[in-house]
C-alpha cells in the first residue's frame, strides 16, 4: 500500500475557526465562570491573562512549530526525536482517546437536553430528574449492568456525527464544519447574554466579575487555578494544535495564529460568563437563594441550575432554553472532533489506514467504551476517569512534552520555524519559559491534582484508577511495538 496524500487547509482562516472551535468547549461554558467566582472574581483575571501570555501561548506555539515543521502525526516526530520516545505518543493519544470517550457522553445528556427544553420535560425538579429519569444514577458499580437506552441513543448519535465528520476530507468535514458551526456558537452565545443583561437582578451577578478580592493574588492556589484553566481550556498537551499545525501550508504565520486562537478562546469563556453570571443573578434575586449557593459547574450548572432557572424565566425559556443547550452541543462537538482527528492521523499514518476506515474503527471502539457511561453506573465512572485522566494523566504528559521539547530536541529550530513568517516574534524569553517556568508550574499543578484525585477518592475509584493505569502503561506499549506498515513511518524527514 503506497502513502495517502498529506491533507492541507485549503486556507488561513478555515485553521484558525478549527482551532478556535477545538478550544471553544464545555470547559468554556460551565466550568470557567466556578472557577473565576471561586478564584478571586475580577482579581482572577490577574493571574488569568498572565498566565494566557506567559504559559498557555508559549505551549501552544511549541505545538504549532512541532507540527509545522514536521507536518506528521505526534507518534512519527516523537519516534524522530527518540526511537524510545514513541510510546509516549501513544501514551498522550491514548489519554485524549479515553478523555473523548467520556466527553461524547456528556455532549449526549445535553443532547437530551435539547430536546427536554422544548416543553420544560425536567418538571419541577430538575435536580431529581437529572439523576433518577435521565441518568437513572445508581449509588455503587453494580449499577453497570443496567444499560440506560435514552443516554445509549444520544451517545450513538453523537458518535455517529463525529465519524460522518471525521471520514471525510479535512476540508470537507472539519474544516466545514468549523465554518458553519463556530458562528453560529457565537451569535447564540451574544443572543443569549443580550438577553440575560435585561433580566431582573442581571447586576447581581456580572458585578462579580468586576468585583475584585485582591487578597486572592497572595494564594497560591489561586495562580494553580488560573494556569489549571488555561490548561483545559487551551487543550494544552492533546495533539490538536500539534496536529491541525501539521496541516497548514508553507509561509503559515504560526505566532500570530497563536495568538488570535488563544484570545478568542478566552474572550469568549469571559463573555459567556457575564451571560451565566447574569441569569445567575436572575434567579438569585427571583427565589432568594444566595448567589453562591447557585454558583457551580459541570452537569450541576448545565442540567440542574440553568433548567431551575428556566422555569422561573417565564416564555422567554422556551427560546432560550433550547440556545443554550445547542450551545453546549455545539461546543462539545467541535471539541470532540479535535481531539479525535490527532488520534486517528497517528493510526492513520502508521499504519496505513485510509481516512475513512481509521475513523470507522476509532468511532466504533469509541462508542464500545462509552457505553459504560450510558449504565446506572455510568455518572459514577464519568466522574472517576474524568478526576484521573485530567488531574493525573493529562497533566503528566504534558509535562513529559515540555521535557522532550524544551530538553531533547534541538530547541532553537523550533524558534526558527514560528519567527520564519510571523510578525510576532520569539526569542530567548520564550524558550526559559518552556524550558524552566513551564515544566515548574505543571509539576505544581500535577502534585496538587494528584493529591486531591488520591485523597478524594473511594475503593471503588481507586480500583478503577488502578485499571486505567495498567491500560495507560500496556496499550501505548503494543502500539509502538506494532510493525508500521508505513516505511516512511522510520523516516519522518521524507
Amino acid at each position: 500500500m503506497t502513502e495517502t496524500k498529506k491533507s492541507e487547509w485549503n486556507s488561513n482562516i478555515t485553521f484558525v475557526m478549527a482551532m478556535i472551535g477545538s478550544a471553544v468547549g464545555l470547559g468554556n461554558i460551565w466550568r470557567f465562570p466556578n472557577v473565576l467566582y471561586s478564584n478571586g472574581g475580577g482579581s482572577f483575571m490577574i493571574p488569568y491573562i498572565i498566565s494566557l501570555f506567559l504559559l498557555g501561548i508559549s505551549f501552544v506555539l511549541v505545538e504549532y512549530a512541532v507540527g509545522f515543521k514536521f507536518k506528521k502525526s505526534l507518534a512519527q516526530i516523537l519516534y524522530f526525536i527518540k526511537e524510545k520516545l514513541e510510546p509516549v505518543a501513544w501514551f498522550v493519544l491514548l489519554i485524549v482517546f479515553l478523555i473523548t470517550t467520556y466527553y461524547v457522553c456528556v455532549v449526549g445528556w445535553d443532547l437530551i437536553y435539547v430536546v427536554l427544553s422544548l416543553t420544560k420535560a425536567w418538571g419541577s425538579n430538575p435536580d431529581v430528574y437529572f439523576s433518577s429519569n435521565v441518568l437513572q444514577a445508581t449509588d455503587t458499580i453494580a449499577g453497570i449492568t443496567t444499560i440506560v437506552p435514552t443516554v445509549l441513543a444520544s451517545i450513538f448519535v453523537i458518535w455517529f456525527l463525529l465519524w460522518f465528520i471525521l471520514k471525510r476530507d479535512l476540508n470537507e468535514g472539519i474544516g466545514n464544519v468549523s465554518k458553519i458551526l463556530l458562528p453560529i456558537l457565537c451569535a447564540i452565545v451574544v443572543i443569549i447574554v443580550a438577553f440575560s443583561l435585561t433580566l431582573p437582578g442581571a447586576s447581581i451577578g456580572y458585578t462579580q466579575i468586576f468585583t475584585p478580592d485582591w487578597s486572592a493574588l497572595t494564594n497560591l492556589n489561586v495562580w494553580l487555578a488560573a494556569f489549571g484553566q488555561i490548561v483545559f481550556s487551551l487543550s494544552l498537551g492533546m495533539a490538536i494544535a500539534l496536529t491541525y499545525a501539521s496541516y497548514l501550508p508553507s509561509g503559515s504565520k504560526l505566532v500570530d495564529n497563536a495568538v488570535v486562537v488563544a484570545f478568542s478562546n478566552s474572550g469568549f469563556e469571559i463573555f459567556n460568563s457575564i451571560g451565566i453570571f447574569s441569569i445567575l443573578g436572575f434567579m438569585a434575586m427571583s427565589t432568594g437563594i444566595p448567589f453562591n449557593k447557585l454558583v457551580t459547574e459541570g452537569t450541576g450548572l448545565a442540567f440542574v441550575v440553568f433548567p431551575q432557572v428556566f422555569n422561573i424565566m417565564g416564555p422567554w425559556a422556551s427560546l432560550i432554553g433550547p440556545l443554550f443547550f445547542l450551545c453546549i452541543l455545539f461546543a462539545g462537538l467541535t471539541s470532540a472532533m479535535a481531539l479525535l482527528e490527532g488520534v486517528c492521523y497517528s493510526v492513520s499514518e502508521k499504519f496505513l489506514i485510509e481516512r475513512k476506515k481509521t475513523a470507522t474503527i476509532v468511532c466504533i471502539i469509541g462508542f464500545l467504551i462509552s457505553t459504560i457511561f450510558a449504565t446506572g453506573a455510568g455518572s459514577l465512572i464519568l466522574g472517576v476517569f474524568d478526576a484521573f485522566l485530567n488531574n493525573f494523566a493529562l497533566l503528566f504528559a504534558i509535562l513529559i512534552e515540555c521535557i522532550i521539547f524544551g530538553w531533547i530536541y534541538k530547541f532553537d529550530e523550533l524558534i526558527k520555524t514560528l519567527n520564519d513568517n510571523s510578525r510576532i516574534k520569539v526569542g530567548k524569553t520564550w524558550k526559559a519559559v518552556i524550558k524552566y517556568i513551564l515544566p515548574i508550574c505543571i509539576l505544581g499543578l500535577w502534585i496538587q491534582g494528584v493529591y486531591s484525585t488520591i485523597t478524594t477518592a473511594d475503593s471503588s475509584s481507586l480500583t478503577i484508577m488502578a485499571i486505567l493505569s495498567v491500560i495507560l502503561i500496556v496499550v501505548p506499549i503494543v502500539f509502538a511495538k506494532l510493525p508500521a506498515r508505513n516505511k516512511n513511518f522510520f523516516n519522518p524527514e521524507n
